[in-house]
């Protein structure tokens, strides 16, 4: 497989372990590693960060897609294949149907800004003192 057809399947099996974290099915062990993998793909804080030249784009080369492989191995082909059906279905015109897949990562992003906010306003505090 071609690493351009690896990123386009990275790109439905990423929606694809989501969907399985939420299925009955999913055994227990997959589930913990596909939630896991999906904080992981969701959380703006790498591994590795991006501003460091070369190394910073590894964990989005290396351990996203190792992690995802990982995962897709722990769930039952017949389940994953299902999956991958309904997240294939969900890409279907270049944007999710579902956009409340999103909710995730702006909640994530709202946290963060509310903590740096809070902190600023301590410093201030502190300083002020």
């Amino acid at each position: 497989m071609k690493l351009k057809e690896r990123a386009k399947q990275l790109k439905t099996d990423i929606p694809a372990v989501f969907i399985a974290l939420k299925r009955r099915e999913t055994p227990f062990a997959a589930k913990n590693y596909a939630a896991l993998t999906i904080a992981y793909a969701l959380s703006p804080i790498d591994l590795i960060p991006d501003f460091i030249p070369i190394l910073g784009y590894l964990d989005d080369l290396l351990i996203l897609p190792a992690m995802v492989w990982a995962t897709v191995k722990l769930i039952p082909d017949d389940i994953f294949q299902q999956c991958r059906r309904e997240s294939a279905e969900m890409w279907k015109n270049g944007k999710p149907k579902k956009w409340y897949f999103a909710l995730p990562i702006v909640l994530i992003w709202l946290i963060v800004i509310w903590i740096i906010l809070l902190r600023q306003l301590n410093l201030e505090f502190f300083c002020l003192s």
